[in-house]
């Protein structure tokens, strides 16, 4: 199988191409960055890179010609980083171009990065705490920022193109990817102030995980449109999640019992349909200085 990767040179996007061709796959890395060197000599003849600009679909259609699958990672990963106007048409318009490629050339299977951010209190303006937990892929989108709102036009725009083409795109919402060693340095900053991080419910992924997932997407028997949570299996703090959620985050209904640190985030969904198990906690590694603050819900 070859698979168009956008954003292979990023955060998720390296380890998503090391996981692809680790199991034999073929990849083209759609990014305006070159990779890391290192991505770029271990597998010279499964591996190549290509310049482009995402949101021209002539260019990433001449990029994508002979491609199996579908892999879109590349945007702009949080608000702030880019004018709000400008980050919100990066989004929106590198779907759109990605998605009209792979129909314009017969691709039929796609995964696309979403994002937690897209249910609204990671990047809230005004305080607002999750619906109910365990936060499914239900909960109703409540965002009040630019990145959030760019999210959910990028799942709106997979479901046309499936009704459209019959195409298969799987939306992924992502929690703050985290590479070895950065999650255990987050918990152990919220030890003293665990409130850090009740808008996120204290969710993260471990990056492996999350490029795992990626190649799950591509090869499973999913049909049609379907949305995931993609997170790990606990939280990043050591008090137990529902007395955290009862104490902090009061609006936030508990719908089922989570058991002592399990994840406020349900993943039912993911492990039934993609056979997605998170493998990976930061319990079990020493922390690293983060690279990035885990108060990014999604990164490439």
């Amino acid at each position: 199988m070859k698979v168009f990767l956008t954003g292979g040179s990023g955060h998720l996007g390296s380890w998503t191409a090391r996981e692809l061709i680790s199991q034999g796959l073929q990849v083209v890395n759609a990014d305006q960055f070159p990779p890391n060197d290192a991505d770029a000599a271990d597998a010279p003849d499964l591996y190549v890179w290509r310049e482009l600009d995402l949101t021209d679909v002539g260019q990433v259609a001449g990029a994508m010609a002979g491609c199996d699958a579908v892999i879109h990672l590349g945007a702009v990963p949080a608000p702030g980083r880019r004018p709000d106007d400008l980050l919100f048409r990066t989004n929106t318009g590198a779907t759109f171009a990605v998605l009209y490629a792979a129909s314009l050339l017969g691709v039929r299977r796609a995964m696309i990065a979403s994002s937690i951010s897209a249910l609204g209190p990671a990047y809230a303006v005004t305080p607002l705490d999750y619906a109910y937990a365990p936060v499914d892929e239900a909960h109703p989108f409540l965002h009040q920022d630019p990145y959030g709102l760019s999210k959910e036009v990028d799942e709106h725009t997979a479901e046309m193109f499936v009704r459209r083409t019959g195409m298969t795109v799987l939306a992924y919402r992502f929690h703050w990817v985290a590479r070895p060693g950065e999650a255990a340095s987050a918990a152990a900053r919220l030890v003293s102030d665990p409130a850090e991080m009740k808008h996120n419910l204290w969710g993260y992924v471990d990056v492996r995980d999350a490029a795992r997932a990626c190649r799950l997407g591509i090869e499973s028997d999913v049909q049609g449109f379907e949305a995931f949570n993609i997170i790990a299996a606990d939280t990043l703090a050591s008090e137990p999640t529902a007395d955290l959620i009862k104490r902090l985050c009061p609006q936030t209904k508990l719908r089922a019992e989570i058991e002592g640190c399990a994840s406020a985030f349900s993943t039912e969904k993911a492990a039934r349909l993609l056979d997605y198990v998170p493998q990976h906690t930061w319990r079990n590694e020493q922390a690293q200085p983060p690279n990035v603050e885990p108060t990014d819900a999604m990164q490439q």
